[in-house]
């Protein structure tokens, strides 16, 4: 629903001393939708920290060392948010007036943050959009804002004013305040935004034909960032189908990548995982599974090969008995045998063994 988000948060570091504090603001034209009219959501690197709605009318903590702040932040930052809510609404209609759209369900998005590098160094950014797509974005080297779309080149003009210069008051907040409170935030959170949970990985293969669809299950791991890919020896296979990083219930994460190759021999397909909370990427071989064909091939010759040599070690002790044995019994237990090599010829013959294969490669 939030296509701008969604890709934003995907911006995250492998490295363990890169930490980032962004704000989402988000506005909808109209009430009635499911969604509040106006929310606030800040996170620390991909920890929510704070929320506010305009149905709570309040910032309220998401993350327990949260609470370490102290009163006034909570009061202070409730009037801020209730001030970008009512800028918020209005700017949602003249954003509807310039694309000449008098009715139906909208979104404005904002974002603002700050990182600090693992070298150091900060950066900021501040970007807009509206209804899924990028609107206005502050270019941190002039500190102007560019439009990338028509619409927005009003405002774009406006903002970049010399009686308004909005980039260069952001420029001041980044470098500064965001930044001071990215420090902060951090110091009471270190606990819990750099712990390491190492991933687990498991690789398997698909056959799809004359291809091979081969998947890497990468879960439980966290911190959130993480790079995965399928290598052929040395060389990275292309051919990606990437899920989102998604959320697990304890709070670790979970990625599955997958590739369709097609296999020939020399051929050495491994899954290449890099996180955080390795000393080095971990590489896991995928090896094909042995054919069952050959296995059940296997079995019905063993039991087929011990039913033979029951059947005439039977015989033999009937024949070495003081029992008499009559011709008649002696040729039973032959056909009895006969039986038995002609099951295993008809069921050659009528592909009981050619259906297992079938059903195993179904």
């Amino acid at each position: 629903m939030f296509p701008i988000i969604a890709l934003l948060l995907q911006v995250s570091a492998v490295c363990s001393d890169r930490h980032s504090l962004r704000y989402y603001h988000t506005g909808v034209s109209a009430p009635g939708s499911g969604l509040p009219q106006f929310s606030t959501v800040a996170y620390v690197d991909d920890r929510e920290i704070v929320n506010y709605n305009s149905d709570s009318g309040r910032t309220e903590p998401k993350v327990q060392w949260m609470e370490k702040v102290e009163d006034e932040y909570w009061e202070r930052n409730t009037q801020i948010s209730k001030q970008d809510e009512s800028a918020m609404i209005y700017n949602v209609k003249t954003a509807m007036i310039r694309f000449n759209q008098t009715g139906g369900f909208h979104i404005l998005q904002a974002m603002h943050g700050c990182e600090l590098r693992d070298d150091g160094g900060i950066t900021g950014y501040q970007q807009h959009g509206y209804d899924g797509r990028e609107f206005l974005a502050l270019d941190t080297q002039t500190w102007t804002f560019l439009p990338t779309m028509a619409e927005a080149q009003i405002s774009a003009r406006r903002w970049n004013s010399p009686d308004q210069q909005v980039g260069e008051r952001y420029k001041n907040y980044l470098e500064n305040v965001c930044i001071k409170w990215l420090k902060k935030h951090v110091e009471n959170g270190r606990e819990d935004l750099e712990r390491r949970v190492r991933p687990q990985v498991k690789v398997s293969g698909q056959e799809k034909g004359d291809t091979m669809k081969l998947h890497c299950q990468v879960y439980g791991f966290y911190p959130r960032a993480v790079d995965v890919k399928w290598m052929n020896g040395e060389d990275e296979v292309h051919s990606y189908e990437t899920t989102r990083v998604l959320p697990n219930p304890d709070g670790t994460y979970q990625i599955r990548v997958s590739a369709e190759v097609t296999p020939k021999e020399g051929d050495r397909y491994s899954c290449y995982v890099d996180h955080s909370s390795l000393e080095g990427p971990m590489t896991i071989m995928w090896e094909p599974e042995r054919s069952s064909v050959r296995v059940i091939a296997v079995v019905v010759a063993v039991v087929f090969l011990n039913f033979l040599s029951i059947g005439g070690f039977l015989l033999y002790r009937k024949m070495q008995s003081s029992y008499n044995t009559t011709r008649s019994e002696y040729l039973a237990y032959v056909a009895l045998i006969g039986k038995a090599i002609n099951w295993k010829e008809k069921s050659s013959e009528n592909g009981v063994l050619r259906g297992l294969y079938t059903q195993r490669h179904r």
